[in-house]
This record gives structure tokens, sequence and C-alpha cells, in this order.
């Protein structure tokens, strides 16, 4: 329909979008399953009977009455009942805005048989030969595509607010080779929603626009004190946005330029935040779920998982050893878990091998380069001749790379050490631990004021040293020892007790084979 110079669509969809709508389309997917059902994948698992944990936006009566959490952050992992984007974007009032609003809306799937009498009633499950059906809630997915122009947004004094709305309805599927014997009814309920589109001028030293897009789940005839299972029902579930410009351009929030980075901090985002997707400039991706600049699904990966943080080799190799049992039961929870079954268990060697990791920075190796000994200003030549130069070995070249069997050879945590006020602090000195107010890991904070033995002095691959240790106490200090399992700090979170030079060297040489059995960190 067209209404005001605003243009919506729902269902298939539009041709008018910009090209990377469909190239942020794997990504905005990943977010929209996200969580929708995790390994095993079995509707008896605990994991599986607590569902729909991103961009979840409930019904605001419903909202009201729980707890409060706090203000919202840009994580859309909290229950709300709107989120907020805002973001940049470079353009001339000729420039078209487009939003495409993505959520799932929630079904209860019930299984049914036909009782004596004729009439159909619910059952939890159902066997129908080699097949097994389960009652569970299963989730569609809905669109809705806007498009406006900035000239539009600009000329309104206030807000654009377009209704939206997912119809309800019952789905009837037949089952088994009798079908007027039992059934599958789908059953979902109205949603209704809202978007408010705004455009003001941001401060910036260019034309800058700041683009806040508003969706809020609009339904009030949802009963006082329900169940959050029914608030579900009415809710817009992993709610995100496609927010598109053509004529113009939107800028980074993470890396925004220095003329446009007051601006950026200015923008609000509220239980979503928005990238750049799709590989260009004209395409932001407003997720609950907080991502990068450009976010990409692995190439590799053969389908979703609807666990994106987890290691696809991992899972699907735990998913193909599940019985034969657990799968039939998984297959039996919902249609989309048949799939990844049925996915998995067919994946071929060849492309499994292929999860097993990949290396996307090769570039050719460059031999390296020796400077050519100078030629002596006057006097007799060499009698070795123009080259090679006479006297000791040149250096055979750069040091190696961190990844190289070579590199190994230039560290010794056993005899290595590291300066810390002004004391040289080494394997067997005493240090009393301090570690950091912010950035420690949250163990290492029971540790402050310990005192600790220093074991070996490591290297990381960034030039850092740390300092591993083992506690002053501690019963199961040989055995760490032995294992080569410390506790790593830096060196800003020790303090040297005593004059530790000599206690270290002496026990470097009482050992010095233990130097070999310390464990990176």
């Amino acid at each position: 329909m067209t209404a005001t110079g605003v243009t919506t669509r729902s269902g298939p969809r539009s041709a008018d979008v910009p090209a990377g709508f469909d190239a942020a389309r794997a990504v905005a997917d990943a977010v929209l399953y996200e969580g929708y059902l995790l390994y095993p994948y079995r509707r008896s698992s605990g994991k599986n009977r607590v569902r729909w944990q991103f961009g979840v936006l409930a019904p605001p009566g419903w909202i009201a009455e729980q707890p409060s959490s706090g203000s919202p952050g840009v994580s859309g992992s909290a229950d709300g009942s709107f989120q907020q984007a805002e973001c940049l974007v470079e353009a001339t009032g000729s420039a078209t805005v487009f939003l495409r609003l993505r959520f799932l809306q929630v079904m209860r799937r019930r299984v049914e048989r036909r009782a004596a009498d004729g009439r159909f009633a619910p059952v939890d499950e159902l066997e129908l030969g080699d097949t097994r059906e389960l009652s569970f809630d299963e989730a569609r997915p809905c669109e809705f595509d806007l498009a406006v122009s900035l000239s539009d947004l600009t000329d309104r004094a206030g807000r654009l607010s377009v209704p939206l709305r997912a119809s309800g309805g019952v789905d009837v599927e037949p089952l088994g080779p009798r079908p007027a014997a039992a059934r599958v009814v789908r059953h979902r309920w109205p949603v209704t929603a809202a978007v408010h589109l705004s455009v003001t001028r941001a401060e910036a030293p260019f034309r800058l626009h700041r683009l806040r897009a508003v969706v809020e789940n609009t339904v009030t005839d949802l009963g006082a004190g329900r169940p959050r299972g029914e608030a579900l029902r009415r809710s817009l579930v992993a709610a995100h946005s496609l927010l598109g410009v053509r004529g113009g351009r939107f800028l980074s929030l993470l890396d925004p330029p220095v003329w446009a980075a007051g601006a950026a901090r200015g923008c609000e985002n509220l239980r979503v935040f928005p990238v750049l997707a799709g590989g260009a400039r004209d395409v932001m991706l407003c997720s609950p779920i907080i991502l990068y600049d450009d976010p990409r699904t692995a190439p590799e990966s053969p389908g979703d998982l609807f666990d994106a943080t987890e290691i696809d080799e991992i899972l699907s190799l735990r998913t193909r050893a599940l019985t034969d049992e657990e799968k039939r039961e998984a297959r039996a929870t919902d249609p989309r878990a048949a799939e990844i079954i049925d996915r998995v268990d067919g994946i071929p060697r060849a492309m499994l091998d292929r999860l097993h990791g990949a290396v996307r920075s090769l570039r050719p190796v460059e031999p390296p380069t020796v400077p050519s000994a100078p030629e002596p200003a006057s006097g007799p030549k060499s009698p070795c001749g123009p080259e090679p130069p006479c006297g000791p070995a040149s250096p055979s070249g750069p040091e190696p790379a961190w990844w190289e069997p070579e590199a190994d050879r230039s560290v010794h945590p056993g005899r290595d050490s590291v300066r810390v006020g002004g004391v040289t602090v080494a394997r067997g000195s005493r240090v009393r631990l301090r570690p950091r107010a912010r950035g420690s890991d949250a163990h290492d904070m029971f540790l402050a004021g310990r005192i600790a033995r220093v074991e070996a002095i490591f290297l990381d691959v960034d030039g850092g040293r740390h300092a591993a240790v083992t506690l002053d106490g501690d019963e199961t200090g040989d055995l760490h020892r032995a294992a080569g399992r410390y506790f790593y700090f830096a060196p800003d979170e020790l303090d040297p007790l005593g004059d530790p030079a000599d206690d270290a060297l002496d026990d470097v040489a009482a050992d010095p084979a233990d130097a070999d059995r310390a464990g990176a960190p």
C-alpha cells in the first residue's frame, strides 16, 4: 500500500531495495534463527525448554508487569517492548531510505488424533509407523519492507509512523497414511507493531543526517498476569532491521571518520546496534546481537546450526554422534531440526575436512634481502675476490616468525627474566600478586595479595611478557608445576619480594630440565 509518500510491502521481497540487502541476508538469517533450537535439538533437552532469548519485543503491558532490568543497552538479550537504532548517513534530499523489518512469529504446533467419537483430541506425542510426532512451538519468519524519500522525512516536523500487522490463523496438516486419523494443527496469533522513522541534522562540518528507526510492539489485548509463553505468541521474536539508502552512504559507528566521531558518539541505540553490512556502505544491519562491521558467515559452513558462536566442525561431529533414538526425537521436535540432522548426516568427507579450519591471510613469501658489502674506497682488493666478502659470516636473515618452529629457540621461559620496578624477576622469584582492578580475569581477583613463586617468564605473540606463577602454601603446587599449569600475570600485576635475583639463578642452575616442562599461557 502507498500512503503519504511511504511504500510498504510484506510477503515477497521487493526488487527496489539495495542489492546489499541480499548480500547481508546470510548474516541476517543467522541473527533471525540464533538460539531457535540448540544442540542436541531435542524437545526434552533442558536448554530447549526456555527459548527465544534475543530481540524479543513483547506487548508493552506485559513488559510493564515484569521486574525492571534497568536501562536498556545496545544488546537485545532482555525482553522489551521496543528497540531503537540510530545511525549516520551522508545523503542529499533526493535519496531514498529503505527499511526491512524481520522477525519470527511464534506458532503453537499441536498434534491431534481422532478419537472414537470422531472428534480430534490433542496429544503430546504420536507414533505413526516409523515416524514420531511431538507437540511443540515453532515460528515462521515475517518481513516488511518500507521505502520513503529522505526529503519527506526531513520535511516532517515529527516522526513518520507506519503500522504493521502479522496476521493470525490456523493451518492444518494431515498425518500418516490415513489422513483422517491424525493431524498437526499450527495456531498463530496476530502480532501488531509500528515503525517510526525520523531524520535530524547531525553536528558535523559536512552534510550529515542522523537516521532514527524505532520498532515497537503495539499489542494491547493481552490479558494481565499472563505467563511468558503466552506473551511470546504476541511478540516480535529475534526482531532486527536492515536499513538501506539509495543516493547516499552510511558511516560506521565503530570506526567513523574523525570529523564524524562526535556525531557517532551521540547516536543512541537501544536493544540493537547498527553495523555496516553487505560489503558496501549503503546497508546497515540493526542487530540485537552485537556484531562488527561487515559481518559474514564462513563460506565453509554447510548451513545454519542455530548457534553461530559455536565451531561448526565440533557441533557437526557431536550431532552426527547422536544415537538413532536421539535423532528420531530431534526430527520430531521441529522440521528445521530434521533438516539439520539430515544435512549433518550427509556431509561428504571433503566438506567435513574444510570445516577443520582455513587460512585466509596467505600471501607470497618474499625472500629476505641481504645488503651487499660496500666496495672499499681505495687500496688493494681483497684476496678473497669481490664476493663473498672475507670475515665472519653475516646473520642468516630476519628473525623467524612466531608460528615457525625455529622461533621457539629464541625464547627460554626457564631462564628469561623481566624488570619490575627496577628488580629482575625470573624463575624462583617470590612476588605478591596485585591483579588490575579492571581487565583482569575474574578468578585472578580472588588471588589479590597472595604470595607466589615465579616458575617461568613467557613471551606472547604480541611481544608481551607474562609471569607463570604457583601459589605459596598451595598443596597442589607440585602437581601444577609438574604438569606446567600455572596462573599467569603481567609484570605490572607483580610486587617483587626481597632480592630474587640470586635465588632465581640458583634455581635455574639446580634444575635446568624444568625449563622444558614449562607450559605456555
